[in-house]
């Protein structure tokens, strides 16, 4: 059964830090596990980041200021978020019902089985000839 993916509006809410009914499971377990969770955080990173810079981009006073205050604001923010990304992507777990460490454990996993191939496929192209 393929995993059930949030619409906009509910991805919005768990992008902000919202929890997601229990028919997404799946589809969280995988946003916090996949190959590209990292860039997936990112983008939830920039969803909260991108109202406050548009606001500030707003204010009134010299472009050149508004532009400083927009891009000191997204490195501090980015430079927290990538900082604590585990943390954060371990703690959206468990507030959607996963228990604590899923998020590492499952990950870990695919590292090793990744690895598994790796050396199978090594072994089984060098070690194995005449």
């Amino acid at each position: 059964m393929p995993r059930k993916r949030p619409d906009v509006f509910r991805w919005l809410w768990y992008s902000l830090g919202g929890r997601l009914p229990e028919r997404y499971h799946d589809w969280i377990l995988h946003d916090a596990t996949t190959g590209t969770w990292r860039w997936r955080h990112v983008a939830r990173s920039t969803v909260m980041i991108a109202p406050l810079c548009a606001v500030w981009l707003l204010l009134p006073g010299p472009l050149t200021l508004r532009l400083a205050i927009v891009l000191m604001a997204a490195l501090v923010a980015y430079f927290y978020s990538m900082a604590y990304m585990e943390e954060s992507i371990e703690h959206r777990l468990a507030k959607n019902g996963f228990p604590p460490g899923t998020g590492r454990r499952t990950r870990a996993e695919a590292v090793a089985v990744a690895e598994a191939e790796v050396t199978e496929r090594y072994l089984a192209r060098y070690r194995n000839q005449p």
